[in-house]
């Protein structure tokens, strides 16, 4: 079983070195500072020993959770924690404050630290990618890859995408990148047809991984959703156990409506996992406590970058902290 927790790779994208692992935190960092500036802002005499700890605060903090997209269910379960704190005095001083808002944040969050687990079964682990149009999927596609292959699996990837040249076109170019072969058929083909050869292949070459990409679809589109639902059955009819991992690729620019695609997908296919891209270029990163908090699905990944290293298993502490750091 191979487990996308803390990587195992000894090549030149990660190291577990002291020196490697501060350096994956500052990159955590600059990609979250965009959210971090929007939660700390207003906080700076409280954590300079000069603000008062009160219910004034609270209200304060409570505009800053929302304001960055942290979404009311979450924000009203980090305040009712905050405040039972204070009515029992148990955030006396600065410090005891920015640590109690820090752990009912983690809090939110830890449910759904639950990294990628690709096993063995004598047969092609699926991976199934969903989302809508501009998430990231296809980019993500090809760096999950590159990280399955730098961990020692042999990866396939189906262009279930045939709507769009394009989007064949950018799979297959990360394939090349990758070493990765990439199963496709001609512009307009039935999408489940192609994921459904891609796995037959994949069977037949002794793949460990199938990542299968589908084509960008608005959520509130039902004949769209409903060919998701097709593509499921037709793997079903193959093996009633794939796919192994519906993920569904959420763009964190989007803010709260990140959630409600979250909640059509979810519905649609019973989402195993999510992940959460383009953090880097938000203040609107918050939202990752919403999904937590209102579909406690596992955060496989977060993406806080271009580059293939920038795609992060979710650790739900680090991420806390990296919000909190400048």
């Amino acid at each position: 079983m191979l487990k996308f927790g803390k990587s195992s790779r000894s090549g030149n994208e990660e190291s577990e070195s002291d020196a490697g692992r501060a350096g994956l935190f500052s990159r955590l960092t600059r990609g979250l500072s965009k959210t971090g500036a929007r939660l700390r802002e207003g906080m700076t005499g409280l954590v300079a020993g000069t603000g008062r700890i009160d219910a004034d605060l609270l209200d304060d903090i409570e505009t800053r959770l929302l304001s960055a997209d942290v979404g009311l269910e979450a924000t009203d379960q980090v305040i009712a924690g905050l405040r039972k704190k204070l009515d029992r005095r148990q955030l006396s001083d600065p410090e005891a404050f920015v640590t109690a808002l820090k752990d009912e944040l983690t809090g939110i969050l830890l449910p759904c630290e639950k990294p990628l687990q690709v096993t063995s079964q004598g047969r092609p682990f699926v991976i199934l990618m969903v989302g809508v149009n501009g998430a990231g999927k296809t980019t993500t596609i090809g760096k999950l890859a590159r990280r399955l292959r730098d961990d020692g699996q042999s990866v396939m990837l189906a262009a279930g995408d045939t709507f769009r040249a394009a989007a064949v076109e950018q799979l297959q170019a990360w394939g090349e990148r990758n070493d990765v072969p990439v199963v496709s058929q001609a512009a307009g083909a039935d999408s489940a047809a192609v994921i459904f050869d891609a796995w037959q292949s994949a069977r037949a070459k002794g793949i460990d991984v199938l990542i299968a990409d589908t084509a960008g679809r608005l959520h509130t589109r039902d004949n769209l959703m409903r060919e998701l639902e097709k593509i499921v059955r037709v793997l079903r009819k193959q093996d009633e156990g794939v796919p192994d991992e519906i993920l569904l690729v959420l763009d964190a620019t989007t803010g709260q409506n990140a959630v409600n695609q979250a909640e059509s997908f979810h519905r649609s296919t019973s989402l195993t996992g999510i992940v959460l891209t383009k953090l880097d270029g938000t203040a609107k990163g918050g939202v990752v406590f919403a999904i937590a908090r209102r579909f406690g699905i596992p955060l496989r990944f977060i993406g806080i970058g271009e580059k293939a290293g920038d795609l992060r298993p979710f650790a739900a502490r680090e991420f806390v902290e990296a919000l909190f750091s400048d």
